[in-house]
């Protein structure tokens, strides 16, 4: 009886040492039962400020840490976790470095996703069927932005001024002044000029205003219903005084056409020549 009952102990001591030994192992793989954490990894040109642990945030929530910094020569590949399922990144996404304190000395990945959201995504990153054209999923790698510090700083101005020295940026400038003062000094003498050309044609100004009044006060008189009736009386007694003339015309030319009375007019005028003559030889 006795023998069983240490037989228990050593049997229930063992099976506790290897449930505890398999909880202290699925505990450093990361595992645990129903997991709702994933993993990204995140690629930088320069990972300075970024060690294991450094925070991992959206929109200013933590949701993760980077696991693990390797690198090659060609970047530097941090693994971050995040302890989340329900965070759904919509397509495009890149880490950034960012400062988390004032004086710099804490520093944390901050995800950006500048997708546009969608409500018909039903599936979790961490799945089988996780729609990776739309969201980022396990195992999916975006692209990161290293912090600006001194050095990169310094480094780009040096890019910057090595580059103006080869292309004669400076020169380029100082042509482009000199362009820009001869066309403001050209732009100032047409100002000067159509000052001159304003004055000259001033007078002509004055004198179409003159003109456009006395139209105005001509167009005033007309529509003058008193005005009117005089214009149409005026033009009813010239057509009547063009009809009676027209009629002396007629008659003229009737007299002019009658041969009898142009024979007696003409004799008339002989006789009158002849007593005339007699008269005063």
């Amino acid at each position: 009886m006795r023998r069983s009952y240490r037989e228990a102990i050593v049997g229930f001591t063992l099976l506790g040492g290897v449930v505890l030994l398999s909880g202290i192992i699925i505990w450093l793989q990361g595992f645990r039962v129903g997991r709702n954490d994933w993993n990204i990894v995140a690629t930088f040109d320069d990972a300075s400020g970024l060690s294991d642990g450094t925070p991992v945030t959206f929109r200013g929530i933590k949701v993760g840490s980077v696991e693990k910094i390797s690198f090659n020569t060609r970047n530097v590949k941090a693994n971050l976790r995040l302890n989340t399922n329900k965070l759904l990144l919509f397509k495009p996404v890149y880490a950034k470095v960012l400062a988390s304190s004032v004086l710099g000395r804490d520093m944390e990945v901050s995800l950006i996703s500048k997708g546009v959201h969608s409500q018909n995504i039903t599936s979790l990153p961490n799945k089988k069927d996780c729609p990776s054209n739309l969201i980022v999923c396990d195992g999916d790698t975006i692209k990161g932005q290293a912090i600006k510090n001194i050095s990169t700083l310094t480094e780009e101005l040096n890019e910057l001024l090595d580059q103006a020295g080869e292309e004669e940026v400076i020169s380029k400038m100082v042509k482009s002044i000199g362009q820009f003062d001869e066309t403001q000094q050209e732009l100032k003498e047409l100002i000067e000029l159509s000052k001159e050309e304003m004055i000259r044609a001033k007078p002509i100004i004055t004198e179409l205003k003159k003109t456009v009044a006395h139209i105005n006060n001509i167009l005033a008189v007309v529509d003058n219903p008193e005005t009117l009736g005089h214009i149409k009386q005026t033009a009813k007694s010239m057509s009547s005084t063009t009809q009676k003339l027209d009629k002396l015309a007629t008659d003229l030319s009737k007299m002019i056409n009658n041969e009898e009375l142009t024979s007696a007019i003409q004799s008339a005028a002989i006789g009158i020549g002849k007593l005339f003559n007699d008269l005063y030889p």
